[in-house]
This record gives C-alpha cells, sequence and structure tokens, in this order.
C-alpha cells in the first residue's frame, strides 16, 4: 500500500517560505495514502497562479491547465475514467474570477470530483494584485486606494448553487485539512474545499495570525448539523465566512455519473474504441 512518501516526487516547490500551499500539497499526499490509493489512481489537475504549480510537485498523474480551466478539464477525465480519483486544484483567482463560471457548474452538475481552492485573498504569482476575495478597502497595487468592491463570498456561493459537499479549512491546521480532503475524496459527487492559504509576500492583512484570531471551529460550536443546508447558510453569514470543518453534506443526491443514461460501467479509457470495417462504413454511409 502506498505510503505519504510515494506520492513525492523530486520536484522541489519554489513557492516563497511559509507559504500556506506547502500544507495543502502534503494535505492531498497524506489524504491520498490514508485512502490507500496508488499514485497511478490519482490525478491533480490545476490552473495558473501559485497553486497551479502543485500538480507538477506530487508524484500522481497531473496536468497543469490554462487559467480558470482546471474543472472542464478535471471534469472530462473523470468522466473518462470512472475508477480515477480526480482533484482539482486553483487559488482564489482562478477558480472565483475568470474560472467562476465552471465552478459554479461544476457544483451544480456534481460529478464526481474533489475541487481544493487555496484561497490567498490576493493575486501572488503576478505580483500581490487584488482578487475577487480582497475585502473592501484593501489596498494593492491594482486598488492603491483601496477595492471599493465587496469580497466575494464562496461558501454562500457554493451552498445557494446547490452543492452537495462543502467545506473549508487553514492550511495550517494540516490534521484537519487532511481529513477534510480525505472526506471529499469519499464523497460520491462534486466536492468544494475552500482553503485559506495565507500569502505571506503580498498579504500583510489576512496572516496566519490574523486567521488564528478569527476563525470558528464548527466542532466547537454546539449542536451544529452539517447535514442541514439552512443551519450551513445561517451560520455561514452569522461568523462571515470564517468557519472551518464540513460545513454541508447531502449524501442522498446522486453524482452526474449516475444519472446520465447508458453511461458504462468500464472506463472509456479501458474500452475498445476500435471499429469493425462494416461499423466504419455504415457510419461513413450516414454522411454521404
Amino acid at each position: 500500500m502506498a505510503t505519504f512518501k510515494d506520492f513525492r516526487n523530486t520536484i522541489k516547490p519554489n513557492w516563497c517560505p511559509a507559504c500556506g500551499d506547502f500544507s495543502v500539497q502534503a494535505a492531498i499526499q497524506r489524504a491520498a495514502a490514508n485512502q490507500g490509493i496508488e499514485p497511478h489512481e490519482l490525478a491533480v489537475v490545476s490552473g495558473i497562479g501559485c497553486s497551479g504549480r502543485l500538480s507538477g510537485y506530487i508524484n500522481a498523474f497531473g496536468l497543469h491547465g490554462i487559467h480558470g480551466r482546471a474543472l472542464p478539464i478535471a471534469q472530462g477525465l473523470k468522466m473518462a475514467n470512472r475508477d480515477l480519483n480526480v482533484i482539482a486544484t486553483g487559488g482564489d483567482g482562478d477558480g472565483f474570477a475568470i474560472g467562476m463560471g465552471h465552478t459554479v457548474h461544476s457544483i451544480r452538475r456534481n460529478i464526481d470530483v474533489t475541487y481544493v481552492v487555496m484561497d490567498n485573498q490576493i493575486y501572488g504569482l503576478t505580483k500581490g494584485q487584488t482578487s475577487p476575495r480582497s475585502a473592501a478597502g484593501f489596498v494593492t497595487k491594482s486598488t492603491p486606494g483601496g477595492a471599493i468592491e465587496p469580497s466575494l463570498k464562496p461558501l454562500e456561493v457554493a451552498l445557494s448553487s446547490g452543492a452537495t459537499f462543502v467545506a473549508q479549512s487553514f492550511s495550517s491546521d494540516l490534521k484537519e485539512l487532511t481529513a477534510i480532503i480525505e472526506a471529499g475524496m469519499q464523497h460520491k459527487g462534486f466536492s468544494f474545499i475552500n482553503v485559506f492559504s495565507p500569502c505571506v509576500t503580498y498579504n500583510k492583512v489576512n496572516t496566519y495570525d490574523w486567521f488564528k484570531e478569527n476563525l470558528t471551529k464548527l466542532a466547537d460550536i454546539e449542536n451544529y448539523d452539517h447535514t442541514d443546508r439552512q443551519m450551513a447558510m445561517k451560520t455561514v453569514m452569522e461568523h462571515e465566512g470564517l468557519v472551518t470543518g464540513i460545513i454541508y453534506e447531502d449524501t442522498e443526491t446522486t453524482s452526474y455519473q449516475e444519472k446520465v443514461i447508458g453511461y458504462n460501467e468500464t472506463p472509456l479509457v479501458h474500452a475498445d474504441i476500435h471499429l469493425q470495417e462494416e461499423q466504419l462504413n455504415n457510419l461513413m454511409k450516414e454522411f454521404m
């Protein structure tokens, strides 16, 4: 059985020292090992940004996609090979700006993919501009007078879009983050996991200390029921999105694959796609 070390490769991450993405990478590797899968049974698809590099740092199938397009690729992989464990990763700019349409429709579609967003409230790779997750008044190179737009609320968006699994964690809490990613991988449907992953270079507001002072663990909220969508939305709104844990899970709604009529149990990747000459000729006649 594979161990955490089996999901390591020889490529050294070039993130800034203390970047939260290091912990997200480690949590994915630990979660995969804990699930008892082998590296060839995992695919990690990433977008653009600092977080986009993650797919190249894990010993598994990996694809570094284009900006905002990790989710279409990940869903295609899962549809073609239902036996593959597929994790999509990206940052808040990747998932909540150019890729927001894909995020909403992936949630609505409910294909069995786990989506991990590294949320640092800023564009890090392009040297510190305001992102959709930056708070109003946030001062960056692109908003020197302070952002005038309100911050996007991803948990509320996910819940209102019909998500069947919504969770949030903090990169410095490796134990909780690993457990949440494991739960997301086990969930039969689309799993949306937002992770506060501080940018130590360009975001001097939403720091590790800031999150430690402001986050509330759902485990500490008495009688919290993560199967109650209304309670989940109410709790998220009351805490302004600053909660960690499994926020909501629906185990009754079937995944996209289970609803597709004629979806073969044999993954397309293992199917015989060779056409007999007679079959080819009959197909050609339809277009002639």
